[in-house]
């Protein structure tokens, strides 16, 4: 299929970009990598009367990392941040992730900000900024604004980013040295989005007792989910397989996940335990590694 007809601007400046957003309000679309609105176009889900390609604003595009925070653009391309050797270094969830998105073509024109205001539950991204506790930052002619994921999420592909405003970066504290990831993911075929995705974060006290945990799920909500209720319990423990398994078979009582034509909500709810579990035991195990 083919597009509904539209007009096509492609500004090279943060600011151009924003007068056009103020200019054509609720008839203009952004698009950055393309990897969401073009098949969306393409299949007339989405019939912008304006495309703003804001893909040649360079200022947009960039990782910093500082003693305390990872910052990145939010044209930033998913293999650069897949192949950054910084990022894998002091945070290795990130790099992981990555590699599960998609396939490389996609990864090679895909954008952080593209993929965090398209909000696809079930996408990599978005759990992995929640598991992280990333902060977004947006931009409009009016000026900036950071919010929580908890607070840019809102349900299904909906987001709280107004029609004037444009993702300029995301910002994610380093964690503590003594800290172990993992992310998973049940998929249908390699590059599908996935039925169910689980990430995890664990930092050790240097007695190896758990001192914060995070588990964030995708694929069982309208949004990522972060289950406190079953990290909560790991607080002050030797995080051992019997202990975590104690934990995640909670989840059976704290997820409603809908069916759809994938899954039925009980296979999707026995997939959160089981790879609830993977994730933790992983990364309670990468944790100990580098602990030591």
């Amino acid at each position: 299929m083919k597009p509904a007809v539209f007009d096509y601007y492609s500004p090279s400046e943060l600011e151009e970009a924003l007068c056009l957003l103020d200019e054509f309000g609720y008839d203009a679309k952004i698009m950055s990598g393309g990897q969401s609105l073009i098949p969306m176009m393409n299949m007339r889900l989405a019939r912008p009367k304006v495309v703003i390609d804001i893909s040649k604003i360079e200022e947009l595009n960039y990782i910093r990392i500082t003693d305390s925070v990872i910052q990145i653009g939010g044209l930033t391309r998913h293999y650069q941040v897949e192949e950054s050797k910084e990022i894998e270094q002091v945070c290795p969830l990130l790099t992981e992730g990555m590699k599960l998105i998609g396939h490389s073509q996609i990864r090679s024109r895909g954008t952080i900000g593209g993929s965090v205001v398209h909000a696809d539950p079930t996408a990599e991204l978005p759990v992995m900024l929640s598991t992280l506790g990333a902060t977004i930052t947006l931009a409009s002619s009016e000026g900036y604004r950071t919010l929580t994921t908890d607070e840019f999420f809102m349900t299904y592909l909906t987001t709280t980013i107004e029609t004037n405003e444009i993702l300029v970066s995301i910002e994610i504290p380093i964690p503590p040295a003594n800290t172990g990831y993992a992310i998973d993911e049940f998929t249908l075929r390699k590059g599908d989005f996935a039925i169910v995705l689980a990430a995890a974060s664990v930092t050790l006290d240097e007695q190896g007792r758990v001192k914060s945990a995070t588990l964030g799920l995708g694929g069982v909500d309208g949004v990522p989910v972060l289950l406190d209720e079953v990290t909560e319990e790991l607080i002050g423990n030797s995080p051992d397989s019997d202990l975590i398994s104690d934990c995640c078979n909670r989840i059976g009582d704290l997820v409603d996940p809908e069916p759809d034509i994938h899954a039925s909500g009980e296979y999707r709810r026995d997939l959160c335990i089981t790879y609830a579990k993977r994730v933790l035991e992983r990364a309670v195990e990468r944790a100990i590694n580098r602990k030591g």
